[in-house]
């Protein structure tokens, strides 16, 4: 008899939702959502808007979310309007812009948006027990806020930290080579109302080896350094007619 071979498979988690596509009024996000750019960001998005020629003020699209998206931490539907009016630029444009890039947060998501990143290096370095430890230590399951608001998980795709992987991103800080003990930590330090220190959490300076520098440990040599000996020095000088 052939013994029976079982491997175990893995997936991560089924997320359902309309939310990318559709938008539904709600008290706090409707087109009477009163909502203005502070002085200082509409100076900083009028300077942005210079940068482009008469008639292409589109152009400055990505940059004008990304204004609203930190003055508020979201994007209302009342903010795409006032995007779209002041770029010129029809409403459904803005909606296309908002609704393909996932960057873009049109729901709020709390004080720190926590994102765990679920993509296949960081998947094979423990993402799924990442991702169980924040959501266990912000008391939130992914797609949702904490009942005092102040944090939303959310799984993401490559953050562009591969060599440090498992990554997990509070807002725009990046925490790397993190273990279930540096998930706690991080979120405990945030309920606190510290600040932890980004970056690798294993002692790492940034992408280097695990075990250590294995090239460019010594300084590199001079100028000139295996050239031969003839090109190396001078030329006689020509003799003169």
């Amino acid at each position: 008899m052939i013994p029976q071979i079982v491997r175990n498979f893995s997936c991560s988690k089924n997320l359902l939702s309309e939310e990318l596509f559709v938008h539904r009024d709600s008290n706090d996000n409707n087109p009477q959502t009163k909502f203005e750019f502070t002085e200082a960001n509409m100076t900083r998005l009028c300077a942005i808007i210079q940068n482009y020629p008469e008639g292409c003020q589109r152009s400055a699209l990505s940059a004008a979310m990304d204004i609203v998206q930190r003055q508020l931490g979201w994007i209302p539907i009342s903010a795409m309007h006032k995007v779209a009016e002041v770029l010129s630029i029809p409403r459904m444009r803005v909606y296309e812009w908002a609704t393909f890039y996932t960057m873009c947060k049109r729901r709020y998501r709390g004080k720190f948006n926590v994102k765990v990143c679920v993509t296949t290096p960081c998947m094979l370095r423990g993402s799924d027990i990442i991702l169980q430890a924040v959501e266990e230590a912000t008391c939130c399951c992914t797609g949702s806020l904490s009942a005092d608001r102040m944090f939303g998980v959310d799984v993401v795709q490559c953050q562009g930290a591969c060599a440090n992987a498992p990554v997990l991103v509070v807002d725009d800080d990046y925490y790397e080579d993190v273990n279930v003990c540096d998930v706690y930590n991080i979120i405990q330090t945030l309920k606190s109302g510290g600040i932890p220190p980004c970056g690798p959490q294993s002692g790492r300076f940034a992408a280097e080896p695990i075990t250590g520098f294995t090239t460019l440990c010594e300084c590199p040599p001079s100028p000139g350094f295996g050239i031969q000996a003839g090109l190396g020095s001078a030329s006689p000088p020509l003799p003169r007619n």
